[in-house]
């Protein structure tokens, strides 16, 4: 740790170079206030959006009338029932959602324009010239505020985090909710973040917490006690040169922006299976429907992969799991086994010959009866390039398993990703719909989003 005083960057900051970089907008509870922005009758009490109604599923998200009674994202629908037996659940939308998050985007804009698009909830705003000094960035910041309720709805609320960099615009969003706005001014840092917890960091979650602890930092205020070098030995990369900046209000070329990530290495879909669906056949229909749609994404995004990994989750009985010295245990309280493998092959982008490796796949997964009750499914599609890139090969596509995925693209497009597609997903058409994204801004292609 330094001698030197932590906080001596609060006093060299003069009064022209005391202004905001950046506004990170956050919609507060954003899943729950579109439900109830859609449905007035929801409005003003407890609601949860959960991706199935089955007892033991989680919620999503939950209303700030439901937060006030204990119920948030990740209690179990069972608990929540226990909690209040009135509470309004709702099935997740994920295309209502998306829509929801364009418009909201397109209200930002009219007043700011958007520089990033973190999640589908989230929005940062890059501030230029004037716009920087305080008064006119909480001008603009309050201005945003009102396109959004005017644009998208007098339920969407936001809270404003204004900064000298993303990194710090994001921490000061999470400051007060709902409909918050915080600032955080280089004069003021790091001094002003000493009464948060260290899970308040962004990017620092359990497990980080933990590396922590160990460590010996168990407070924001012996984090920020740490020099360049101590952080950097804390972290043991550049994160920690990093995030030391970052916390001082500096200007590192990123502004806290996360690593740029090299070409995207892989995609796929995943799915907690609903009761109806938890036996051998159903779990395969349901990871045929998987597969059918991140293979049509592949394509649409111009890819070959060149390998499918597969990972299933069995529900464990009682006596199968007090029969074992590890056990894992689901989100949703479900006590269970896990199996995967992964298949390499020349690299394609057609989904006949991926539904080919996925049943030589499937029929490797291990047998008994602890196997007969899947209740998680996911598929990838690893080691993807461009389709510029795909070597071609001595033999022609004598199936023309190219062109019959175009056609199934083709009408799947303009009609829905489920129109037409191989007998096998039967069972599953109307199940494993796409999921809630948090970490993503969904895609539309034709006229489904994924």
């Amino acid at each position: 740790m330094s001698s030197a005083d932590p906080f001596a960057s609060d006093r060299r900051t003069s009064a022209a170079d005391d202004r905001f970089s950046f506004l990170h907008v956050d919609l507060n509870s954003f899943f729950a206030s579109v439900e109830q922005q859609i449905h007035p009758e929801y409005r003003n009490r407890p609601l949860a959006v959960v991706p199935t109604f089955a007892d033991t599923t989680v919620a999503i998200a939950a209303s700030y009338e439901a937060k006030a009674l204990g119920i948030k994202t990740g209690t179990r629908v069972g608990d929540m029932k226990k909690i209040c037996p009135e509470i309004i659940m709702v099935q997740g939308d994920h295309t209502t959602y998306a829509e929801y998050s364009h418009r909201i985007h397109a209200a930002v804009e009219r007043v700011c324009p958007v520089a990033h698009i973190p999640s589908i909830d989230e929005v940062t705003c890059q501030l230029m010239g004037r716009e920087r000094e305080p008064p006119n960035a909480r001008r603009i910041s309050l201005d945003i505020k009102q396109a959004i309720y005017d644009d998208v709805g007098d339920t969407m609320r936001c809270s404003i985090g204004m900064a000298p960099n993303r990194y710090l615009a994001k921490i000061a969003s999470d400051m007060q909710k709902p409909d918050g706005l915080i600032g955080l001014l280089p004069s003021q840092l790091p001094r002003a973040l000493t009464h948060l917890e260290l899970r308040d960091l962004p990017g620092v979650g359990a497990k980080t917490e933990q590396m922590l602890i160990k460590k010996g930092i168990t407070t924001m205020p012996q984090l920020l006690e740490l020099d360049r070098e101590g952080m950097h030995k804390l972290w043991n990369s550049v994160w920690g040169d990093r995030l030391y900046h970052w916390l001082r209000g500096h200007d590192t070329g990123d502004d806290g922006a996360p690593l740029p990530n090299e070409m995207q290495k892989s995609l796929g879909h995943s799915h907690v299976l609903g009761p109806d669906h938890r036996s051998p056949q159903g779990s395969w229909a349901i990871a045929h429907k998987l597969l059918h749609k991140a293979a049509m994404r592949l394509r649409m995004e111009k890819m070959c992969t060149g390998s499918l990994g597969v990972t299933i989750r069995y529900q464990l009985s009682r006596q199968e799991a007090e029969g074992r010295s590890k056990v894992r245990q689901h989100q949703s309280g479900i006590k269970h086994d896990a199996w995967g493998m992964e298949a390499r092959f020349p690299t394609c982008q057609d989904t006949l010959s991926l539904l080919e490796t996925l049943q030589k796949v499937w029929a490797q997964q291990p047998t008994g009866p602890e196997y007969q009750r899947p209740f998680f499914v996911g598929v990838t599609l690893g080691r993807l390039i461009p389709e510029s890139e795909q070597q071609p090969t001595l033999f022609a596509d004598a199936d023309n398993r190219g062109a019959l995925s175009r056609t199934l693209d083709k009408l799947n497009l303009k009609y829905g990703h489920t129109t037409l597609h191989f007998a096998g997903m039967l069972p599953a058409r109307d199940s494993a719909p796409t999921r809630i994204a948090f970490t993503q801004i969904p895609v539309q292609y034709g006229v489904d989003y994924m």
